[in-house]
């Protein structure tokens, strides 16, 4: 598994305060979408490794930071460059809608 887990605890530490830019899946275990999801983040954290640090967050174990982000449907994509985000997706986008996020800040 290529893809790390982000928690309330280490989050600023990982992913705001990270010098490389983080793909963040905010995602629950039970969500239908989240599962179809999960593939494709998995074979695009293979793909850019090195590149970029992708990541999944537990929304129903890390319910401070899906708030703090204002994550209020699931799966939510978050590409956090320099500590800021620079875009979103909410539901599932399908690997082209999430390459198009890496491309943008890679």
């Amino acid at each position: 598994m290529n893809a790390v887990h982000f928690s309330d605890k280490d989050f600023e530490e990982k992913v705001i305060k990270s010098k490389m830019p983080v793909l963040v899946d905010f995602f629950a275990e039970w969500c239908g979408p989240c599962k179809m999801a999960a593939p494709v983040i998995e074979e695009l954290a293979e793909e850019y490794k090195g590149k970029i640090v992708i990541g999944k967050v537990d929304v129903d174990k890390n319910q401070e930071t899906a708030s703090k982000f204002g994550v209020m449907s699931i799966p939510t994509i978050i590409m956090f460059k320099d500590g800021k985000e620079r875009d979103r997706k909410a539901g599932f986008a399908g690997k082209a809608g999430y390459e198009e996020m890496i491309k943008k800040v890679i």
